[in-house]
């Protein structure tokens, strides 16, 4: 086929509107960004070129936001001053946003773990423009750690376009933070007086830091400060006394959970079982093996291996529990230190078994997805949902066991031996039964509360050891044989025990608390609440 000049000229205008149309097909950016600006963030020494990204994001446009997001990913090559973004075989302009030719003496930026710093806090600078509510509100989190002056514009810019009122409010304190360091004396007592409203330790810190002598000498910016950081201790306090509270409930719970097997073995049965917290322990072994398991044939069910762990614990620890009782228990009702004795030789057999299967390691046990995390309530307070959980289930087995107790046929038995076994006897009521029964149940509870303590901490063969004092003193201090004293004491040693340890410590808090209870049992020896038992006739 000849080419005529025609057909050269209708070519290329055929060209010219394919790129034409190409062009317009492209996602339209507002590329305002300059050559003069790009040059200099690419190029030269690295405080120059964060110096020149710090003012870029004063005044953002899409072209910046592509050009930090290339640089980020190392996709950016410069070639006789001018910077190039490179994705997938095709370069395109940084300034003009046009799609040319890569230059064969184009070189990677280099840019160091100070510069990747940067380039994160300017790309979440940025993100304060996003239309996604949730980026926005990362980029404010993001931006609190990094607040300084240059960034006043593109605040000022967000906060004109900000529609959510918590997050408007988050940004006008991210500005107070920003002028608190300004070199105008009015800009930061208005930015002091911004931030005294605030309850975040953070916002706390910043003060305090501008409260050096070195950072600001002028009395009356100094007096603000000080002034504005007893309002937010005011509120800040508020947020770690409810943190107490919550620790203290969330030990309680734990303890309760421990001591409502004992309440059953020891209170009811009258038997003072040392192995008790290695009953416990079985419980949270059997949980790290269903986790194995879980993870080796169910893995896309993963997240639900603590509820399968739950009736195996139980299953599990009672099965323990009444074979102990056949075997060693039954003979020695109504001796009290020999069954000491014999529990506690049988708790040391216990753990040295773990320590032959599983190792003297603490094993691993994780939590799933849906206990990972935690609920913020304030900013110096977050709730851990494994604890909130824990809690939970500790109040939802004391239900189940309120209602075995005095609302079924097996709890109308083990009530009615506990208090005179004779009777009971005489009524046909198997007496020896229901004491493998009553044991077993109290076991399967401790496997329960080794379940629940797989979730919040180590699991080693001497688990039980940590708490088996702590749930004798919750059953004596309750009342012997009292599920309602029971619950009573073990949320009040808890929340007692944990704003002890916020004044004197761990090791001194737990002193006072046992003296407490000696005190208490010498004036009141039947605990908070007192009920007839096999123990009270002997």
């Amino acid at each position: 086929m000849l080419l005529t000049p025609d057909i050269i000229g209708a070519m290329k205008r055929f060209k010219h509107l394919l790129l034409i149309s190409f062009f317009a097909s492209m996602p339209q950016f507002n590329w305002a960004i300059t050559a003069d600006v790009v040059k200099a963030i690419t190029t030269g020494e690295n405080d120059d070129r964060i110096n020149a990204l710090t003012k870029a994001v004063g005044t953002p446009d899409d072209a910046l936001a592509r050009l930090i997001d290339a640089m980020i990913d190392d996709a950016v090559k410069i070639a006789d001053g001018r910077a190039f973004i490179v994705r997938n075989g095709k370069a395109i302009d940084a300034v003009t946003g046009v799609e040319v030719a890569l230059p064969s003496n184009a070189e990677d930026i280099v840019n160091n773990n100070r510069v990747r710093s940067e380039l994160d806090n300017a790309k979440a600078a940025l993100s304060l423009l996003s239309p996604n509510e949730s980026a926005r509100e990362a980029a404010i989190k993001a931006l609190k750690d990094n607040a300084d002056e240059t960034k006043l514009p593109l605040i000022d810019k967000a906060l004109a376009k900000e529609t959510n009122a918590e997050l408007k409010a988050k940004l006008q304190q991210l500005r107070a933070a920003m002028l608190v360091a300004s070199s105008d004396k009015a800009k930061r007592l208005e930015a002091i007086a911004a931030l005294a409203g605030s309850g975040e330790p953070g916002v706390k810190s910043l003060l305090q830091e501008r409260l050096q002598p070195s950072a600001e000498s002028d009395p009356e910016v100094r007096a603000a400060l000080a002034s504005a950081i007893k309002a937010i201790d005011g509120k800040l306090v508020w947020g770690e006394r409810l943190g107490v509270i919550f620790s203290g409930a969330s030990l309680g719970s734990i303890l309760l959970l421990v001591a409502l097997g004992l309440a059953i073995t020891y209170g009811l049965m009258g038997v003072i079982n040392m192995a008790h917290g290695e009953l416990m322990m079985i419980g949270a072994y059997t949980t790290y093996v269903v986790q194995n398991l879980f993870r080796q044939h169910l893995p896309s069910a993963f997240d639900f291996y603590i509820i399968a762990s739950i009736p195996i614990a139980f299953a599990v620890s009672a099965l323990v529990g009444a074979a102990l009782e056949r075997t060693v228990i039954r003979w020695l009702y109504g001796r009290p230190l020999e069954t000491l004795l014999a529990t506690w030789g049988i708790s040391l057999m216990l753990i040295q078994l773990m320590r032959s299967t599983f190792g003297a390691q603490n094993v691993p046990v994780e939590n799933p997805s849906w206990l990972s995390g935690g609920f913020p309530i304030m900013s110096n307070l977050i709730l851990p949902y494994n604890r909130i959980a824990i809690i939970g289930f500790a109040f939802f087995v004391l239900l189940l066991v309120y209602l075995l107790i005095n609302k079924t046929r097996l709890g109308l038995f083990v009530r009615g031996v506990t208090q005179n076994r004779t009777m009971a006897s005489c009524m046909g009521v198997n007496t020896a039964r229901i004491d493998t029964y009553a044991f077993a149940l109290g076991a399967g509870i401790a496997g329960l509360a080794g379940c629940a303590l797989s979730q919040v901490g180590n699991v080693g063969p001497d688990l039980g050891q940590s708490y088996i004092v702590d749930s004798f003193m919750v059953v004596v201090l309750g009342g012997v044989g009292q599920l309602a004293g029971t619950v009573y004491a073990a949320l009040g040693l808890g929340v007692l025990n944990k704003f002890l340890e916020g004044w004197t410590g761990a090791v001194l808090a737990k002193i006072i608390v046992l003296v407490f209870i000696v005190i208490f049992i010498q004036r009141r020896p039947q605990g908070i609440f007192a009920l007839k038992g096999r123990s009270a006739e002997a």
